[in-house]
């Protein structure tokens, strides 16, 4: 198949760190020149995009996704297929997604398995983490193997999930110390998994079984301590940590500090946190309030997501994801009785550009540029895909979104793409939205029209030791 080369004419052309009036030329899936009034030749067979009056910016990247999950006795709704399907429709180019295995079983074998169900449905980009689920030197060797042939270069640990998912702080500490040999970015899911298990029995015991027992057995300062100790045991080895889906205040002011000391941590909080609260938990109609279900649990206090954003904005947190992992009404129903079965996840994937662009920028909370930089560049450049992805640049993968700051669109799950039967943003009017989405260089979405197929997206592979993140970290080893 020949590659479409492609002009995209008259838009401003934002990065991270500067914007310009420019055409950008992409050829063979790649950007060949960026520039005023380009006239690649020859003009035939040359696809032109309008741009006038509208962003050229970076594909998002979604670090965190969870597509056809099997967790808590049910499946997450969205595949791979439909789930990069509403992601390229919403401006977003890669998702990083992850493999779990369950305790005992191999991370290799993990990492295949997911492999082999993304590679003939993905409509995009993606990578892959890896959790660590239990530990012993098999594990080790494993996380070696993946790193050195499988393009790994993230791990993720869980505080919480006990006896499912959940380490203990000596297997932290073996994970985060061979993470640093590696040149990998540790990541962990922080609540204090000892404290939720013992507060849902409490509630339970006190005949609290509705979706509010969720976020009250698992308060923000048990996603508060486990961030705390996540971060000194990562100190402790000097390796760099990345804190997937930010949810709290505090937990957000716990992560701040630690980038004021010094400290190699990221922090990332998602559209969820940012465009939405707990307050859900308690609306009288028990599936609105089991649809918001997602661990850690969204906050009571309604001005968590505008603190959440100004930090984003400030860079005391780093990127976004979503932690898009759909379970639909039936599925949530599981829990109908125990909010403890209540499979845990909400929806992302598709809004989660516009939802940053309306509660930061439109809001006046942050710029274009830092806009690029949190839903894209750095995510990029904390796993070292930087710059053939997260940039507009020659060279760089034709990963383009054409952007219009003044269209709005209003959020429901009457018209979103994702296989699920309600949006956690339903009714939000956004200003910012995609009008056409370019994969690779080709135009994957225009218009409300998709022109992908399943199994175009490719597996990207990511080299350990991302500068970005293990410059400093190596420099202090050396001093």
């Amino acid at each position: 198949l020949a590659q479409q080369r492609l002009l995209i004419k008259g838009g401003k052309v934002v990065n991270d760190d500067l914007s310009v009036i420019a055409d950008v030329y992409v050829e063979d899936g790649v950007v060949r020149q960026v520039g005023p009034n380009l006239k690649p030749e020859p003009p035939t067979g040359l696809v032109v995009l309008d741009a006038t009056d509208k962003l050229v910016i970076p594909g998002g990247i979604d670090t965190h996704t969870h597509m056809q999950f099997p967790f808590m006795g049910s499946t997450s709704k969205d595949d791979f297929y439909t789930g990069t399907k509403a992601a390229i429709a919403g401006g977003t180019t890669m998702i990083i997604d992850f493999a779990i295995p369950q305790k005992g079983c191999s991370l290799i074998e993990a990492f295949d398995t997911w492999k082999s169900w993304a590679d003939p449905k993905v409509c995009c980009d993606y990578a892959l983490h890896v959790a660590v689920t239990w530990w012993s030197n098999k594990v080790k060797e494993e996380m070696k193997s993946l790193v050195q042939n499988k393009g790994i270069n993230s791990f993720k640990m869980f505080m919480a999930y006990k006896d499912v998912y959940m380490v203990k702080d000596e297997e932290l500490y073996a994970a985060f110390s061979c993470c640093k040999e590696l040149g990998a970015v540790a990541q962990v899911h922080a609540e204090n998994g000892e404290l939720i298990a013992q507060g849902a029995k409490k509630m339970l015991a006190m005949g609290i079984t509705g979706p509010e027992g969720h976020e009250m057995c698992r308060p923000e300062e048990v996603e508060a301590e486990a961030t705390q100790r996540a971060i000194t045991i990562a100190n402790a080895v000097n390796c760099p940590l990345f804190v997937v889906h930010v949810m709290s205040k505090s937990a957000a002011r716990v992560i701040s500090n630690a980038r004021r000391e010094g400290k190699v941590v990221y922090g990332e909080p998602i559209a969820a946190s940012l465009g939405t609260d707990g307050t859900n938990y308690w609306n009288k109609d028990w599936a609105h309030a089991a649809a918001h279900v997602m661990g850690p649990p969204l906050r009571p206090d309604p001005s968590t997501p505008g603190f959440l954003m100004n930090l984003l904005a400030n860079d005391d947190l780093s990127v976004t994801g979503t932690d898009n992992c759909t379970f639909d009404i039936c599925q949530k129903a599981l829990g109908r009785d125990d909010f403890t079965k209540i499979p845990n996840g909400v929806n992302g994937v598709e809004d989660r550009m516009s939802v940053i662009w309306e509660k930061g920028v439109y809001s006046g909370k942050m710029d274009e540029n830092r806009f690029v930089a949190v839903t894209s560049t750095n995510a990029a450049k904390i796993f070292n895909l930087y710059p053939k992805k997260g940039r507009i640049a020659v060279g760089s993968d034709a990963d383009i979104v054409i952007w219009d700051p003044k269209a709005t669109r209003t959020i429901s799950a009457k018209t979103h793409h994702q296989a699920n039967n309600f949006n956690i943003f339903e009714g939000m009017i956004c200003h910012g939205v995609p009008v056409a989405t370019v994969s690779r260089g080709k135009v994957v979405y225009e218009g409300g029209v998709f022109n992908v197929a399943p199994g175009e997206g490719q597996y990207v592979s990511r080299p350990p030791f991302p500068p970005y993140v293990y410059k400093r970290v190596r420099q202090r080893e050396q001093v």
